[in-house]
C-alpha cells in the first residue's frame, strides 16, 4: 500500500510539472500573438494618420485660392420650369399593377397583369416584389397574385 501511495505522489508531481510546462507554452504563444497584434495595430494607426493628413491637405488646397479681381458676367437666369402635378394613383408602375390586382377577387395571373398594365417582364417583376414586401399583395400560387 505504501508503494502505491508513493507511486501516486510521484505521478501527481509529474502531472503538476507537465501542466505547468503546458501552461507556460500556452502563455508564451499567447504573448507572441499579442505582440504581433500590437504591431499590426500600430501599422494600421500609422496608415490611418497618413490618410487623414492627406485628406486635410486636399481640403486646404481649394481654400487657399486667392480671390480674382476680374468680374464675372452675371449668370443668365433660366425661366422657371413649370412642375407637373404629383402623379395620381394608378399612374405609377406600382399603382397600376396594384390596381390591376385589387380588381380581382380570385387572383390575377402575370399575363393578365401584363395586358392590363402594359409593362414588360422586368418592370412587372420588380413591382410585384415591392408590393409583396410592402404587404399589399400576396401570392396565391405561382404566378397568381391577390390583394391582402
Amino acid at each position: 500500500m505504501k508503494k502505491v501511495k508513493s507511486q501516486l505522489k510521484t505521478v501527481q508531481k509529474k502531472l503538476v510539472t507537465l501542466s505547468k510546462q503546458q501552461l507556460k507554452k500556452q502563455l508564451a504563444a499567447a504573448s507572441k500573438s499579442l505582440v504581433n497584434l500590437s504591431k499590426q495595430l500600430e501599422k494600421i494607426s500609422d496608415h490611418v494618420e497618413k490618410l487623414q493628413a492627406a485628406e486635410k491637405a486636399a481640403k486646404k488646397k481649394p481654400a487657399a485660392k486667392k480671390k480674382s479681381t476680374v468680374r464675372k458676367k452675371p449668370a443668365v437666369r433660366k425661366k422657371a420650369v413649370v412642375k407637373k402635378p404629383a402623379a395620381s394613383k394608378g399612374v405609377t408602375v406600382l399603382g397600376s399593377v396594384f390596381n390591376a390586382i385589387k380588381r380581382s377577387k380570385k387572383g390575377v395571373a402575370i399575363e393578365k397583369i401584363k395586358e392590363k398594365s402594359g409593362f414588360d417582364g422586368r418592370q412587372l417583376s420588380n413591382a410585384l416584389y415591392k408590393l409583396t414586401k410592402q404587404g399589399k399583395i400576396k401570392t396565391v400560387s405561382r404566378g397568381v397574385y391577390i390583394k391582402k
